[in-house]
């Protein structure tokens, strides 16, 4: 969590507010690749695309 806090306290002093949304997909992409590695919610993953 200090990780986030400092990312945050960064954005907040250089004024890189166009890096969030960045971050924020990078992470939703994460999460549905480690989520497709499950089994039983690969198949409701595949049919989103």
């Amino acid at each position: 969590m200090d990780f986030l806090s400092q990312l945050f306290a960064f954005f907040k002093e250089r004024k890189k507010y166009w890096l969030a949304p960045i971050i924020i997909v990078l992470l939703l992409l994460g999460g549905l690749i480690i989520l497709s590695s499950l089994p039983a919610i690969a198949p409701f993953i595949y049919t989103l695309f």
